[in-house]
């Protein structure tokens, strides 16, 4: 989860907290006061003492109304924390959604690479078969010492396995070359593979 969103939670959790305390507190104060009124009402004890109980009174009024203030400033703290907290809660759900997404194209293109892989796995064979044993092993060498790439294609008389141009007495043997003979390049050793645009 998202340090953001986590801070954002656990301060409005701190502040719901600060607010039910502060709910008790007024709380508190009222009942007292609603207390010392009833006995004010009663005329209950002696002059001083309802002159004391009237002093209490308005010396609760005083901090019922500073316990109230206290509570709407923290009530508003809490307001202004649940909107960063729906705001991050939004965002982390897009970025979820951004990345279960990005998850299922990559499950995708990964599904399509297997199926390539295992068209081109049954192509390979069917090419070993036609070819024969020899090129093969010869190809497998070539490409264990040439960075994974045993034969390279002959293009208007450059190696695209090395980019060298094939100098002309080469181009001559390789033109003069029969159909089925294995051609290599003289600088990187592949096999070279003729296409119509080899120069040859």
């Amino acid at each position: 989860m998202n340090d953001d969103l986590v801070r954002a939670r656990t301060a409005l959790q701190d502040v719901q907290r600060e607010i039910t305390k502060a709910d008790t507190d007024v709380q508190l104060v009222r009942e007292r006061t609603v207390r010392n009124q009833a006995r004010m009402d009663a005329g209950q004890g002696t002059a001083k003492d309802l002159l004391a109980l009237q002093h209490e009174i308005e010396s609760l009024a005083r901090r019922q109304s500073a316990l109230e203030d206290i509570e709407l400033e923290v009530m508003e703290r809490a307001e202004g924390l649940g909107a960063d907290v729906s705001a991050l809660e939004a965002a982390t759900a897009e970025k979820a959604e951004r990345a279960d997404g990005l998850r299922a194209g990559c499950d995708k293109t990964f599904a399509e690479l297997d199926a390539e892989v295992e068209k081109l796995g049954h192509s390979r064979a069917d090419i070993v078969a036609r070819v024969g044993d020899d090129l093969v092993v010869l190809y497998e060498k070539i490409r264990a010492s040439s960075d994974g790439t045993g034969a390279a294609a002959l293009r208007r008389r450059r190696c695209e396995g090395c980019n060298m141009e094939v100098n002309q007495a080469e181009i001559n043997r390789f033109a003069a070359a029969d159909e089925d003979e294995v051609l290599r390049c003289e600088e990187c050793r592949r096999i070279l593979i003729r296409t119509s645009e080899s120069g040859i």
